[in-house]
């Protein structure tokens, strides 16, 4: 749970203006191996920031991060570290997506829904005595179902106007790395793309955790995306950027 707050006096020299935010982040995880051949992984994770600020009349609060995502995995062992493994991730959000000053509802909860099934195989490695812990997952069969709850906003995800769902077939690769870079220091990585060999969605989530202490610890969170199936708006490009610096409480179990 990160809070920040920030001010600016109606006349300060170089401008600028008052705004209070908060992230909060819970990653949830319940995973079952019976140390023979089958395993079954679950986790759930959900961020949601908010933020206020002065200068946005129309809205008192909105939000700057937002995201429920649950991943599960089903597999039978292959080998002494690949597995035949069944996947699913499915993700949406809390709130609705708005902007400052603007009236525009960008997204909603179920709006958009992603639904993402795939078939193949996982690897999954510890290196360096426990520091550097990883997966891969390569499924050539996948199936990616987009559903808008809310058809007014349906074009903006790729849906025909006036339709709930979008479906696909294609392949997928998802990588989830966790790297102890020092005593203090710790990267979290999760690389995500789905291909339809006509359209490319790719996302990189990066988050660096400085540890001040048990309870005190900063983040920096870097999350570039590619999506060309998305609406494109003039001749802005594809790529998408996310990126937040945080100090804030932090407490695992």
């Amino acid at each position: 749970l990160q809070l920040f707050q920030n001010y600016v006096s109606s006349n300060w020299y170089k401008g600028g203006e008052s705004n209070y935010s908060m992230l909060g982040t819970v990653t949830l995880q319940a995973n079952y191996n019976n140390k023979q051949r089958f395993r079954w992984d679950n986790k759930l994770e959900m961020r949601l920031g908010l933020q206020s600020s002065r200068g946005d009349t129309l809205h008192t609060l909105r939000s700057s991060e937002d995201l429920i995502r649950y991943t599960g995995k089903v597999g039978l062992q292959a080998t002494q570290k690949w597995y035949y493994t069944f996947q699913l991730i499915a993700s949406t959000q809390f709130l609705r997506g708005l902007k400052s000053n603007d009236r525009t509802v960008y997204s909603k909860f179920l709006a958009p829904l992603y639904i993402n099934p795939s078939l193949g195989m996982d690897y999954n490695a510890n290196w360096l005595k426990g520091k550097l812990k990883w997966s891969i997952h390569l499924a050539p069969i996948a199936y990616n179902l987009t559903y808008v709850r809310d058809t007014r906003l349906s074009t903006r995800f790729g849906l025909k106007e006036g339709e709930h769902t979008k479906d696909d077939f294609g392949s997928e690769v998802t990588v989830d790395l966790a790297w102890q870079l020092a005593k203090n220091i710790r990267w979290k990585t999760r690389f995500y793309a789905y291909t339809t060999y006509k359209r490319m969605l790719m996302e990189w989530e990066n988050t660096v955790t400085f540890t001040v202490n048990k309870y005190i610890s900063s983040n920096l969170f870097i999350y570039p995306r590619f999506d060309d199936g998305a609406v494109r708006v003039g001749d802005r490009s594809y790529w998408q950027l996310k990126e937040f610096i945080s100090l804030g409480f932090n407490y695992g179990f």
